[in-house]
């Protein structure tokens, strides 16, 4: 199958908001073509929430790396390859749903997480049972649903099958990982809270699936080789960690206004992340014992909370982070000098490298 190329100036341009703007193109597309096939009889709750969660912002990191991923392996840009990256969002939907329902999240992109959308309908309904576990369960369809959806986007990209083949072999590894990584996760919320413990839980869960397989995934839709899949790997696994450094510190110390989270959830949870790993160990015995009375506090406060952060602070994790953050971006973007890429490709995973460090939501 042949793919033809956008005309240079329109939409079909790679970089920025462009990009994303078609994605949101693709996923509002494919997101209309399954309504008529909404079973009749059935609520339309699950579909209509669905439409709104998945369209309602988000960074789009992951369609844009794989994108990126296609072009770098000399993939020429075309509505195909744009499909197919922004199939990953709609899995993204499913692993943001599941996990908001696990840490227990009511707020997600500034909006009611989805259990939560579900529990509130049931309490205004006044339906018989528990308005949480309804929501719950509820959720969780949603989250299914995203999943199926996601490999049906993808199948239906329009590139050649055998492109597909290639392409979904990475996919389902990452989805693999995905789920191990959660699991994963859940394990370190009740082991030892180490900090190699939380480092190997973002590798997992986080870093491979937000970066590097994306890239990976677009790389072997255009059918690269082994050598430009580790290039992808070798800068992917440290910008994916730098990537969910942030994303805890900006569960904490972020604004609730950009972010569209609270900074209490991750701090009432006891989530176990990099940043508390190294507050415990750098804590002295005063700040220890705050930290064993507060962290995990699912009643705690924002006065709570702010005590928190400035231990986190004082004891230098804050700083410890972002030191590890700068370093493991700095390693990521040294890989590209050498990778055989085009000088644009190189250009837009270094501006992508930056942004990732530096973002604010």
């Amino acid at each position: 199958m042949t793919v033809a190329p956008a005309r240079p100036g329109a939409p079909g341009s790679g970089t920025g908001e462009s990009l994303r703007s078609r994605c949101d193109a693709e996923l509002a597309a494919f997101l209309d073509r399954q309504d008529p096939h909404w079973p009749d009889g059935a609520p339309r709750g699950v579909y209509d929430t669905l439409r709104r969660f998945v369209l309602a912002g988000g960074k789009r990191m992951r369609p844009v790396f794989c994108y990126w991923g296609w072009r770098g392996a000399g993939g020429a840009d075309c509505h195909e390859i744009v499909a197919a990256a922004a199939a990953l969002e709609i899995f993204h939907a499913f692993a943001l749903i599941h996990d908001d329902i696990m840490d227990g999240s009511d707020r997600r992109r500034g909006e009611p997480s989805v259990h939560r959308i579900f529990a509130d309908l049931h309490t205004r309904s006044a339906w018989r049972g528990d308005a949480g576990r309804y929501g719950h369960s509820a959720a969780l369809l949603c989250g299914d649903l995203c999943a199926a959806w996601a490999d049906q986007m993808f199948h239906e990209c329009g590139l050649a099958p055998e492109r597909i083949r290639r392409g979904y072999a990475v996919f389902a590894n990452m989805r693999t990982e995905v789920i191990a990584g959660q699991y994963l996760d859940l394990v370190s919320g009740v082991g030892d809270g180490s900090v190699a413990s939380a480092l190997t839980v973002i590798r997992m869960k986080a870093a491979r699936y937000t970066v590097t397989r994306p890239l990976q995934i677009g790389a072997a839709l255009a059918g690269a080789g082994p050598e430009l899949l580790a290039a992808y790997a070798a800068f992917g696994d440290p910008l994916g960690d730098a990537f969910q450094l942030r994303d805890d510190v900006l569960g904490v110390f972020g604004d609730p206004a950009v972010t569209g989270k609270s900074v209490l959830d991750d701090l009432r949870e006891g989530k176990s992340t990099v940043m508390m790993a190294l507050a415990r160990n750098m804590a002295d015995r005063g700040q220890a014992a705050r930290l064993r009375e507060l962290f995990g506090n699912p009643q705690l406060d924002a006065a709570g909370a702010e005590e928190l952060r400035t231990i986190i602070v004082d004891t230098g994790a804050r700083e410890s982070i972002e030191q590890m953050i700068r370093i493991r971006t700095q390693e990521a973007v040294t890989v590209l000098v050498d990778a055989s890429l085009t000088p644009e490709t190189r250009t837009e995973l270094t501006a992508l490298a930056e942004s990732v460090a530096e973002r604010q939501r």
